[in-house]
């Protein structure tokens, strides 16, 4: 009875680490489900990954489709960079896909501040510039920092959920692409999180944890935090 207690005990767990594993972004069991935000029936509709699904008959080839990504956007902000997300939002096609893309761009000394994915590991390419990049392993691993200095056609990627960043270090503008392992992996900008939440985080909180006066906590509470998508 030993033998079979310890058997199923160990079929669970594999079992619950195996759904764990394919908790987000599970692989599709059509074709494709393309995205649409109001059913003509819920009752005859069909929910995957947070979207409707829209009728396969009536599906065309703008479901997949995005034009535009060509175009440099303005990097006029506090940071200097701009990032043009494509996700499920911006090609309906992509749910249940489990991909996504990013144009971001770099004005000299431009910087996609500290982030998170929480959904989504990335691999990032330089088409024009140069950029030092980088990602913090978790505190298991003593917050060690991984960066490079990347040039036009290097590539690097950013493990899921580890906090990165990337800071145009060269002459002029910089673009890179961006490919994410989610149709939607979310971003958390590390800086907008803690210090412009709303409702604000007790200042209390922030001193201890950060080992600095609730004056400076005051002041970069009152910030503008400017939010890079």
């Amino acid at each position: 009875m030993k033998g079979v207690h310890f058997l199923t005990s160990n079929v669970a767990i594999l079992a619950f680490t195996s759904f764990l594993v394919s908790a987000y972004d599970p692989s599709p069991l059509q074709d494709f489900c393309v995205a649409i935000n109001n059913p003509p029936s819920a009752v005859q509709a069909v929910f995957v990954n947070g979207k409707f699904c829209k009728d396969p008959k009536f599906v065309t080839a703008n479901d997949f489709f995005f034009s535009g990504l060509q175009i440099a956007k303005s990097t006029a902000n506090q940071v200097g960079s701009t990032v043009t997300a494509v996700n499920v939002d911006q090609i309906a096609g992509l749910n249940t896909l489990g991909i996504s893309l990013a144009r971001i761009d770099f004005a000299p000394n431009g910087l996609n501040p500290p982030h998170t994915h929480p959904r989504g590991s990335e691999i990032l390419v330089v088409l024009e510039g140069t950029l030092y990049v980088g990602f913090v392993t978790s505190n298991a691993d003593n917050n060690r920092l991984i960066s490079k200095v990347l040039n036009k056609g290097d590539v690097f990627v950013f493990p899921i959920g580890l906090i990165h960043f990337q800071l145009n270090v060269g002459y002029g503008n910089t673009v890179a692409l961006a490919g994410l392992s989610s149709q939607n992996p979310g971003v958390i900008t590390i800086a907008n999180a803690i210090f412009g939440s709303k409702p604000p985080i007790n200042p209390d909180v922030l001193a201890k944890a950060f080992q600095v006066d609730n004056k400076l906590v005051d002041y970069l509470q009152k910030q503008f935090w400017y939010e890079n998508n």
